[in-house]
């Protein structure tokens, strides 16, 4: 029989912690097969600065990938399709991964320029949008960012909180992106209540 696709749209920011996306998009397509009814199709949009934290060889070859560029090219005259839109419709649900804390305040604020802000700015809140916010732990505790955080989490997208342990700069404390393994069962979990599957 053939599963379903759960289009799964993954963003990544520019934080050190996208160092984990190669290992995260594989964790999701390696699920074994008797845990899902559905197949996950990864669909990965980068900011510029998330590309200095891995290379797009380290990517499984079925992987599609959107970049700023890309949003550019799309268009040329009326009626063309506009792709942070097109990603948007396309998509059963989004994970930002990791969500560092400019692009946490831009879409806290509403702002959108670049691709990933704009898909966010468009996104159909009834359908799953989950975060992952990953930074230093004096940004982590910066007044502003709880409320950022709230912010996301009052318009029904879900936070998969930071960790503490030690950071690429040195310093220890809260700030790191949850672990992979984590992700994925909570990226699984919120997946099988949308297409309300119940597993024994």
């Amino acid at each position: 029989m053939n599963k379903r696709s759960c289009k799964l749209l993954i963003a990544a920011t520019g934080s050190v912690a996208a160092l984990k996306i190669p290992i995260l998009i594989k964790s999701l397509l390696e699920i074994p097969e008797d845990e899902l009814t559905y197949v996950f199709e990864v669909h990965l949009i980068v900011t510029e600065h998330a590309k200095h934290f891995f290379k797009m060889s380290e990517l499984p070859a079925d992987v599609k990938i959107y970049d700023d560029s890309l949003e550019w090219q799309a268009w040329k005259q009326r009626g063309d399709p506009v792709l942070h839109i097109e990603l948007g419709k396309m998509a059963d649900m989004m994970l930002i991964a990791p969500l560092d804390a400019n692009t946490l305040a831009k879409m806290a604020q509403g702002l959108c320029d670049n691709l990933l802000t704009c898909t966010t700015r468009a996104w159909d809140i009834s359908k799953p949008l989950i975060f992952c916010p990953a930074m230093n732990t004096r940004m982590w505790e910066h007044p502003i960012t709880s409320q950022q955080v709230a912010t996301l989490k009052s318009w029904g997208h879900v936070e998969i909180p930071p960790i503490s342990k030690k950071l690429m700069c040195g310093d220890t404390g809260v700030g790191a992106m949850a672990e992979v393994a984590t992700i994925v069962e909570i990226i699984k979990s919120i997946a099988n209540k949308k297409f309300n599957v119940t597993f024994d």
